[in-house]
């Protein structure tokens, strides 16, 4: 390991939402040596999903220094600032442009930092789209060693180098394990954004937990809610169950709760979901879990991605007492490590970043699969997104392309984002419902 990563690791993460600021602070914190003094700073991307400062804390994750930027005030940061890492946590456009504005800022500059990508959770939608949108990092981490097998397929499939996938685990898994029943005994149903995303199928599943605590007045059910209204997520949710349970008889022992996922899953002996990620760390820590078929088995609702982990399960099932057992097997080849392996599971990564930022000369310009040659009817809107040229450098008139914001500017983007925000989440809802009508 080189002096500047055994003595301390500067990283700077750029996130665009809470989960991903979370997957990259964490990871972080994960790829840096045991005896390492890292210094985190954290550059979250303006846009509707922005975390609020709520949001923000309830991740719990601290950063020496936290700033919103916009794409291009990024870039100017990463060609003034020295790191030895940079992890960009951002969905695979937002990824892609960066991309290609960090080569743009970087040619000619000698050094540069080594840049990490991947995912949040589960890949089980978009996965070629997804992993050519994020070839062109250092390294792209796979949570899982089947997820590493499939990245790895998909490079090869279209003659791109394969050699930065590499295979962690998810890096917010932990917590004691799972020892044995509670009282009361509860359950907890992790709710998401936007799966399902009808207010007929969300109504059902508000519905049937309801119904569950009436049928066990014995067992405290809880609906862990992801962000409040009015904040938004990774993904928008338009149709949020505080909102449904309103005027709603509940029962005494049915409660929404916030706060982090950890402390809900130390009290949970079931938890059930659709999909959710919180589903992995529960199994983590063997604690029984529930992936819901009622609504089917398909594509849409990412439940497909559970086929084989026993945990497959009906609301009829678990009001009748059912508890899943789930697949040893499928648990440690979805990067789970609920055999005690977690704690080596961000070595080779670990290894890799060090041979890296030791490599003689420094790292190569960053060479992403895509480029105006390869696809030029794709690559330029992705680009133009984000203020940048076909050759990655900012367009005329991009936004502070030339200036850190002034006082004013800041206060009026604020109130600009605010009045976003309000339209995506209140106003166009209301819009695309009196249009079904």
């Amino acid at each position: 390991m080189p002096a500047s990563a055994t003595k301390s690791l500067r990283v700077a993460v750029l996130a665009d939402s809470d989960t991903r600021w979370k997957w990259g602070a964490l990871t972080a914190q994960r790829l840096a040596p045991p005896d390492a003094e890292i210094r985190l700073d954290g550059y979250l991307l303006r846009g509707r999903a922005t975390p609020t400062a709520r949001q923000l804390k309830e991740v719990g994750v601290r950063a020496d220094s936290l700033r919103e930027v916009t794409g291009v005030e990024f870039l100017r940061a990463m060609g003034e600032a020295s790191y030895d890492v940079l992890i960009l946590a951002l969905v695979g456009g937002g990824v892609q442009a960066m991309l290609h504005g960090l080569r743009a800022a970087w040619a000619g500059a000698g050094k540069r930092p080594l840049v990490v990508t991947g995912y949040v959770g589960v890949v089980y939608e978009k996965l070629a789209d997804g992993l050519l949108l994020r070839h062109g990092a250092d390294l792209v981490l796979a949570n899982s060693r089947h997820d590493a097998d499939r990245f790895r397929a998909v490079y090869e499939g279209v003659g791109a180098d394969a050699s930065a996938v590499t295979e962690v685990a998810l890096p917010f898994l932990g917590g004691a394990p799972y020892t044995g029943e509670h009282e009361p005994y509860t359950v907890v149903f992790a709710a998401q954004p936007s799966v399902p995303d009808s207010r007929k199928d969300r109504t059902y599943l508000l519905n049937r937990l309801i119904e569950h605590a009436r049928r066990h007045p014995e067992r405290e059910v809880l609906l862990k809610l992801r962000s409040k209204p009015g904040e938004h997520t990774t993904h928008i949710e338009e149709l949020p169950y505080q909102k449904l349970v309103q005027g709603k008889d509940l029962p005494a022992n049915f409660r929404l709760v916030y706060g982090h996922m950890g402390e809900v899953l130390d009290r949970t002996d079931l938890l059930v979901t659709v999909s959710s990620t919180a589903a992995l760390e529960a199994l983590h820590r063997r604690i029984p879990t529930v992936v819901l078929t009622d609504l089917g088995v398909r594509e849409v609702l990412g439940n497909h991605h559970f086929t084989g982990s026993g945990c497959l399960a009906s609301w009829d099932q678990l009001d009748a007492g059912h508890r899943p057992t789930a697949d040893e097997q499928w648990v440690s080849r979805q990067g789970v490590a609920a055999d005690g392996t977690y704690a080596t599971a961000f070595d080779t990564a670990r290894e890799r970043i060090a041979e890296l930022l030791d490599r003689p000369g420094g790292l190569p310009p960053l060479t992403p699969y895509y480029t105006p040659e390869t696809a030029p009817g794709y690559l330029p809107g992705i680009l133009a997104r984000h203020h940048l040229g076909p050759d990655g450098v900012p367009l005329p008139g991009a936004p502070a392309a030339d200036k850190e914001p002034g006082p004013v500017r800041q206060i009026v983007r604020r109130a600009a984002r605010g009045a976003y925000r309000h339209g995506v989440q209140r106003v166009a809802p209301v819009i695309r419902r009196m249009g079904e009508l």
